[in-house]
């Protein structure tokens, strides 16, 4: 099986329509400049000669802004600087991120023709009123509607969804989940909202009229939801934002953020918290006194069991008494464990 690469290029803000509350691109995604063909050539060479792996896929996805939304000749422009290296066999696909109201059939057959695999829409929530309340500029339906052309025109569907939205709540969130799934994605993103500076999400946290989610109800949150996924098949590649010199602890000079529930390891904590909810209701299972168990996992899934700076081995010590010994068994495939009781309390 060929190792999968992927060379990010950024269009930040580059065809947007909008100005949605909580986004700054050019400050998330580290960006500021216009995009060439030529930066295109020059980040794909960087890359290629970097990566290690011979036996290797390479996909170049273009993120950041809305792809389909920008000028068709500038959308032809970058496209056109991928081909060579398609033709050549050193890149194999292209994936772009884009509004769901920057969908159509013209557009689709345009990605289709540039060898375009995969197409994320950002989503950020199916909830009309919320959406308007971040001034997306897009609807639900839109959802809909673009989500079902993409996969009608075989492009590999993915989805980004946010919580900790202005009024979003839990209940809007889990909705909005279960109506992505209904509309089959293969892949998803998940991102709690950060307050990033220049935005006018930020004025409503200074003015007091925002309050974000701390990391342990984002965790709490993100935990459902990923649940939800999984239940479902859908692959959830990521759980918060990449982590940037801007996009970093609030507290160091050059962060751009300002509040919101920023962690270095996010997608560890939401998993590592998913697998401690896991082995607890196991545990809870025995009816005797459980002092000490063994876990044994796929060495894959060992330092989510673990938890973050061993956070899961010292909750089960001080909620629950219990120690816990971690045991790397790559029999067992990834996702499933084997509990064993060492030891029982007189």
């Amino acid at each position: 099986m060929k190792k999968e690469y992927i060379i990010p290029i950024f269009v930040p803000h580059l065809g947007c329509p909008n100005n949605c509350t909580f986004c700054n691109q050019k400050k998330i995604s580290g960006q500021t400049k216009m995009v060439t063909a030529k930066d295109v050539k020059e980040t794909i060479e960087y890359y290629l000669k970097n990566f290690k792996d011979s036996h290797k896929y390479v996909e170049v996805a273009f993120f950041g802004g809305s792809f389909t939304a920008i000028k068709k000749e500038k959308q032809v422009e970058l496209l056109e600087a991928v081909q060579e290296y398609i033709e050549n066999k050193k890149v194999y696909s292209i994936r772009i991120s884009t509004r769901p109201d920057a969908i159509d059939k013209e557009i689709l057959k345009r990605m289709k023709k540039y060898h375009v695999k995969t197409i994320e829409l950002g989503v950020q929530s199916t909830n009309n009123y919320i959406l308007s309340r971040c001034k997306r500029g897009h609807t639900g339906e839109d959802v809909k509607k673009a989500s079902k052309l993409i996969r009608r025109y075989g492009f590999i569907l993915g989805h980004q969804m946010m919580i900790g939205l202005p009024e979003s709540t839990k209940q809007d969130e889990i909705n909005t989940a279960k109506e992505l799934i209904k509309l089959k994605p293969k892949i998803v993103r998940i991102y709690p909202v950060l307050v990033i500076k220049d935005t006018e999400l930020a004025k409503e946290y200074e003015n007091g009229e925002y309050r974000p989610l701390t990391v342990e109800q984002a965790v709490e949150r993100c935990k459902e939801i990923v649940n939800l996924f999984n239940t479902n098949k859908i692959n959830v590649i990521r759980i918060g934002l990449q982590n940037t010199e801007e996009i970093s602890d609030p507290k160091t000079e050059k962060s751009s953020v300002v509040a919101g529930p920023y962690h270095p390891a996010f997608r560890q904590l939401v998993e590592s918290s998913m697998w401690y909810d896991v082995i607890v209701n196991e545990i809870k299972k025995i009816n005797d006194k459980v002092r000490k168990v063994k876990i044994k996992a796929n060495d894959i899934n060992i330092n989510n069991i673990i938890g973050h700076k061993k956070e899961n081995i010292m909750k089960f010590k001080e909620v629950y008494n219990v120690d816990i010994i971690i045991e790397k068994d790559d029999k067992i495939k990834p996702g499933k464990f084997k509990l064993e009781i060492l030891e029982f309390y007189k």
